[in-house]
């Protein structure tokens, strides 16, 4: 599957492109202070655990062909028709294009459209103010803090 936007595509998050993604990655430190180090099985396990969870849809965000970031719907409930937003990008040379905010609205429409969803939630660590900006940019609403993150919703109209 692929969805296609202006800049980037969305494309399935295979194998290889985890690799590819994760090779590259460098942690952002709005996000995390531990340092990362590529580990080809730690990534082999990531992708088992987490990519081919039934509960998440994954995809490798690209650009020219080349993995930019992974995004990711998670805790998907088909019932209750929500899910929660994810996003990454590989290092800082991708932040600031409008690659992310992109990435973020295609998978908004895919949610709503293509799964059904109703409401799709986020959260970022207080310090990450371009994420509280993008979300609040995209119509996510602020519902609450905790002492590590801020938590947003969107509701499809």
């Amino acid at each position: 599957m692929e969805l296609t936007g202006e800049k980037i595509a969305l494309k399935s998050y295979t194998l290889e492109r985890c690799h590819e993604f994760y090779k590259d990655y460098i942690s952002d430190p709005a996000m995390t202070y531990d340092n990362y180090v590529y580990n080809k099985e730690r990534v082999d396990r990531y992708y088992q655990n987490k990519v081919l969870d039934a509960e998440r849809r994954f995809f490798a965000i690209c650009y020219n062909n080349k993995v930019i970031g992974e995004i990711q719907l998670k805790r998907i409930d088909f019932e209750k028709l929500y899910g929660t937003l994810s996003i990454h990008l590989v290092n800082d040379t991708v932040k600031g294009r409008g690659f992310g905010t992109e990435a973020e609205r295609l998978l908004i429409e895919y949610a709503i459209n293509e799964l059904g969803l109703h409401t799709i939630y986020a959260d970022t660590i207080h310090r990450n103010y371009r994420s509280k900006h993008i979300l609040e940019k995209l119509g996510f609403e602020h519902i609450y803090d905790d002492d590590v993150l801020a938590y947003y919703k969107y509701s499809a109209k």
